[in-house]
């Protein structure tokens, strides 16, 4: 039986750490933004998470609110070009959300897999939806 998590925060942090939300012991994604098609330890399927556009909101969404002081000071106190601020921007902005998408995915993953949606078990420990 799998270590499974005790409430909907741990199975996230699972996910956002890039590890199976079920079980915690193995990788969740298998390339950058691909899960795994099934947990090598636990069996549990990730194939049917339907994550798609949201993980990007929310790493946009993070990033905006993390850059939106930085270009308000930036913009106030230094007597900077206007190509300067935009170079500065992107230098922080991008790698910022890159290094955001995969863990918001996971974490929107694990959310839909502890809620039982998007074609997940109704409730956290099962292995598939339909299943007995």
């Amino acid at each position: 039986m799998p270590d499974l998590p005790r409430t909907l925060w741990a199975a996230m942090a699972r996910g956002i750490a890039g590890t199976c939300p079920r079980c915690g012991g193995a990788h969740l994604f298998a390339r950058f933004l691909k899960p795994v098609a099934r947990c090598p330890l636990c069996a549990q399927d990730w194939s049917v998470h339907a994550a798609d556009d949201f993980p990007p909101y929310v790493a946009i969404i993070v990033t905006a609110h993390v850059m939106a002081p930085i270009m308000i000071l930036l913009g106030s106190s230094a007597t900077l070009p206007t190509w300067v601020l935009v170079a500065i921007a992107l230098l922080i902005a991008m790698p910022m959300l890159m290094a955001l998408l995969q863990p918001a995915k996971g974490g929107i993953i694990a959310l839909q897999w502890w809620l039982g949606m998007a074609g997940f078990a109704p409730r956290p420990g099962k292995v598939e939806a339909g299943a007995e």
